[in-house]
């Protein structure tokens, strides 16, 4: 299977959990590796399931349970990559009492492998986001807010790359614009850039420079606007740029039952996906490599 047909399987297998029934059989050979990618966006500080009496979410969530699944996921396939596309914080009190280190230090347990920023990581300011970061045992990255004026230079990288089993993938980190959604004050000197030309530089590094298998950006830039047509989000990304395999999103709070599938700018699939928020649910995306590295996929969301 060439790249043409890339995730091509995707929208034909993906389902919420236990939907599937697809033998995995169909996607493995004796020289195929499995690549698990888990996703998570906009928990915002959710610690706790949702009460049992409450009217939308009764008994959802919980990092107990979110924990146990990954666990669980993992016994399956140690080749796991865990990934969240922020607004780690704000929307409990467990961020108005711990500031963010309760958040991080569960992560932390967790095994987290990489996270981007969202606009809610600055509601401490740039310095209280700075001083949670000893706690998290992970890293965090975004390539279109240039640091370098403030605490986070150094601290936050534009991309990061992984080796599992040997799948070479890259993953690079968008943010939403700050100006006009964050207090100048809290952000201070953070410089916002264009997410598609940031997103061609960053994709075509990692896919013809550093050789990746798989490029993932994760991306708090939002799913859609209907409202605002000609406002950047993930859907125009997705159709602007190449070289980029997967988008895993945040910021609008979108549930998804199943990724999107576009073509992107030269034709080639591109997937796309949002687990809503709060931790109510976990993504999950199996990409089956063959012996020449070709792809196929299939994802699902599973409800916590």
């Amino acid at each position: 299977m060439k790249r043409r047909e890339f995730i091509q399987k995707t929208a034909a297998t993906s389902a919420l959990v236990g939907l599937t029934g697809v033998s995995l059989s169909s996607f493995t050979t004796l020289n195929t590796k499995h690549l698990t990618i888990l996703h998570t966006n906009d928990v915002h500080s959710y610690i706790d399931p949702f009460p049992p009496n409450h009217p939308k979410n009764p008994n959802g969530g919980g990092v107990a349970r979110r924990a146990a699944l990954i666990n669980a996921i993992r016994k399956e396939n140690s080749n796991v990559l865990l990934l969240d596309a922020g607004d780690i914080f704000q929307g409990t009190p467990y961020f108005n009492y711990y500031g963010g280190e309760l958040e991080f230090k569960l992560m932390s347990m967790m095994k987290y492998d990489l996270a981007t920023i969202g606009n809610h990581d600055f509601d401490n300011g740039i310095d209280g986001l700075f001083a949670q970061l000893p706690n998290a045992n992970f890293d965090f990255v975004s390539a279109n807010y240039d640091f370098k004026n403030t605490v986070l230079d150094g601290k936050v990288k534009p991309y990061k790359l992984f080796n599992k089993n040997g799948i070479k993938v890259g993953v690079f980190g968008l943010g939403v614009e700050l100006d006009g959604l964050v207090d100048k004050k809290n952000y201070k000197e953070t410089i916002y850039n264009n997410p598609v030309e940031v997103s061609q530089d960053m994709a075509r590094i990692l896919k013809h420079n550093y050789k990746c298998d798989l490029v993932i950006c994760l991306s708090h830039i939002g799913y859609q606007y209907k409202n605002e047509p000609d406002k950047i989000c993930d859907l125009k990304l997705a159709t602007l740029t190449k070289d980029i395999d997967l988008i895993i999103g945040g910021h609008t709070h979108t549930f998804l039952n199943k990724p999107t599938v576009l073509d992107n700018n030269i034709g080639e699939k591109v997937i796309v996906n949002q687990v809503g928020c709060y931790g109510l649910n976990l993504g999950r995306i199996d990409f089956y490599f063959d012996e020449n590295n070709s792809i196929s996929s299939k994802a699902k969301s599973i409800v916590v």
